[in-house]
C-alpha cells in the first residue's frame, strides 16, 4: 500500500513540473516561429548561399562579353650570344641578356550569341535559384507549422493523461473510504490501483512525447534542444481560399506553386544552353591589339604595335558538340515530362488536403457533442458508486471513456490546424504571411 502512495505522489509531482515547467517559458506564437524559420533557418541560409553561387556564375558567364587582357614580361639569359654568318664574319642578332614585355587586348565581336545565351542563361538561374529559395522558404514553413501543431497536441494530451490521473486518485480515495466501511470489497480497491499505475505510465510517455516535439521546435528555431517552449494557441484563420472549390484551389495551385514557376524557369534556361551549343557550329569574329617590346639595340625597332582581325572556328571536336544539343534536347524533354507529373502531383495534394480539412472539421462537430456525454456519464456513474448503487468498474470505465473523448477532441483540432496549414501551402501560399 505504501509503494502505490508513493507512486500516486510521484505522478503528482511530474504533473505539477510538466505544467509548471511549460508556463515558466516565454509564450511563442505561430507566427513569430515562422517569422524566425523563414528568415534564419538553415535550410534558407543554404539556399541564399546557392542563390549567390548562381549569381556568381551568371557574372562568370558575363565576363566573355568583355575584351579580354594579357600582359607578360620575362627576363632571359643565354649561354652564349645569338649571331649570324655572313661570309666569313659573325654579327650579332641580339643580345646575350635582354627584357621582354607584351600585352594584348582581344574582343569577340561576333559569335552568333554563344556568350549573350550563357549569359542570359546565368542571369535565368539566378531567378531559378530565387524561386527554390521561396520553395524552400516555405517548406519550413510548413514544417514547422506541422511542428507547432504537434506540440499543442502533446501538450493537451499530457494534461488529458495528468487530468486522468487526478480522476483515477479521486476514484482511489473513494474506494478507501468504501472499503473502510465495508462497502466494497479488496477487489475493488486493487482494481482502481491498477488503473492508476497505467494511468501514470501513459502520463510518462506523453510527457516524453511532448519534450520530443519541443525538442522539434526548438531544433527549427536553432535553440538548444532542451530549452522550454511554451507555444501559444493559433487563431482561427479567416482565408477564402480555404473555403473555395476544387477547381479554383487547383487553378491557384498551378500558378502560385514555385515548383511549376521552377520548372517553366529551367525550360527557358535549356532553351538559352541549346542556343548558345549550337552557336559552337558557327565562326567567331574577333579583333585583337597588341604591344611587344623585345630589348635589343641589334634591331631598329624595339617595340611594334599589331592590329588582327580574325575569324576563329572549331573544325572538328569529335562530335562533341553535336552531342551536347543532343543531351539539352534530351534535357528539356524530361523537363516537360516531369512538368506534366508535377502538376498531376500538385492537384492531388491540394484536393487530398481540402478532403483533410472538411474532414476535420466534421470531427469536431462529432467529438464535441461526444466530450459533452462523457463527462456526463462521469459524472452519474461516480454518484451511483459513491451512494453504493453503481460498480467501481462503471466508474473506472466512463473515466476511460472521458479520457478517450478528451484526447479525440484535441487531436481532431489540431488535425483541422494541420490541414489547413498544409491546403494553404499546397495552393502556395505563403505560411509566413498568412499566420502572422
Amino acid at each position: 500500500m505504501r509503494i502505490k502512495v508513493c507512486l500516486v505522489s510521484a505522478l503528482s509531482i511530474i504533473t505539477v513540473l510538466l505544467l509548471s515547467g511549460t508556463t515558466a517559458a516565454e509564450t511563442l506564437t505561430l507566427g513569430e516561429g515562422l517569422k524566425i524559420v523563414t528568415e534564419k533557418g538553415r535550410l534558407v541560409r543554404i539556399a541564399a548561399q546557392d542563390e549567390e553561387v548562381a549569381k556568381d556564375n551568371a557574372l562568370i558567364a558575363r565576363a566573355s562579353l568583355f575584351p579580354r587582357v594579357n600582359a607578360s614580361l620575362n627576363q632571359t639569359f643565354l649561354a652564349h650570344q645569338p649571331q649570324a654568318i655572313f661570309g666569313n664574319a659573325t654579327i650579332p642578332t641580339s643580345q646575350q641578356d635582354f627584357l621582354a614585355y607584351s600585352i594584348n587586348v582581344q574582343q569577340t565581336l561576333y559569335d552568333f550569341k554563344r556568350t549573350a545565351s550563357r549569359y542570359a542563361a546565368g542571369r535565368t538561374r539566378v531567378d531559378t535559384q530565387k524561386l527554390d529559395t521561396q520553395k524552400i522558404r516555405n517548406l519550413a514553413a510548413i514544417e514547422f507549422a506541422l511542428a507547432y501543431y504537434d506540440l499543442l497536441e502533446a501538450e493537451h494530451i499530457a494534461t488529458v493523461a495528468a487530468i486522468e490521473v487526478e480522476r483515477l486518485q479521486s476514484h482511489l480515495k473513494d474506494a478507501k473510504d468504501l472499503y473502510t466501511e465495508g462497502v466494497i470489497t479488496k477487489n475493488d480497491l486493487l482494481q482502481a490501483e491498477v488503473r492508476l499505475s497505467d494511468a501514470g505510465q501513459r502520463l510518462i510517455s506523453a510527457r516524453n512525447f511532448r519534450a520530443i516535439n519541443a525538442s522539434r521546435i526548438n531544433n527549427a528555431l536553432l535553440r538548444p534542444l532542451t530549452a522550454e517552449v511554451a507555444a501559444a494557441e493559433v487563431d482561427k484563420l479567416n482565408v477564402d481560399y480555404l473555403e473555395t472549390s476544387l477547381e479554383k484551389a487547383w487553378e491557384i495551385g498551378l500558378k502560385e506553386r514555385p515548383e511549376m514557376k521552377i520548372a517553366e524557369e529551367t525550360l527557358k534556361t535549356l532553351g538559352l544552353e541549346e542556343q548558345a551549343k549550337k552557336a559552337e557550329f558557327y565562326p567567331e569574329l574577333f579583333v585583337r591589339g597588341a604591344y611587344d617590346y623585345t630589348e635589343n639595340r641589334y634591331q631598329v625597332y624595339e617595340g611594334n604595335w599589331a592590329m588582327i582581325l580574325g575569324v576563329g572556328v572549331n573544325l572538328f571536336s569529335g562530335g562533341s558538340t553535336k552531342a551536347e544539343v543532343a543531351r539539352v534536347e534530351h534535357q528539356k524533354s524530361k523537363l516537360r515530362e516531369e512538368k506534366e507529373k508535377l502538376v498531376d502531383d500538385i492537384k492531388l495534394e491540394v484536393q487530398r488536403n481540402l478532403l483533410d480539412t472538411q474532414s476535420a472539421r466534421q470531427k469536431i462537430a462529432v467529438v464535441k457533442d461526444a466530450l459533452q456525454q462523457a463527462e456526463e456519464n462521469l459524472r452519474i456513474n461516480k454518484t451511483r458508486y459513491q451512494e453504493g448503487v453503481g460498480t467501481a468498474t462503471e466508474v473506472l470505465d466512463a473515466v476511460t471513456l472521458l479520457t478517450v473523448a478528451e484526447t479525440n477532441h484535441y487531436r481532431a483540432l489540431y488535425d483541422l490546424g494541420r490541414a489547413e496549414a498544409a491546403a494553404m501551402y499546397s495552393q502556395g501560399q505563403k505560411l509566413a504571411e498568412a499566420y502572422k
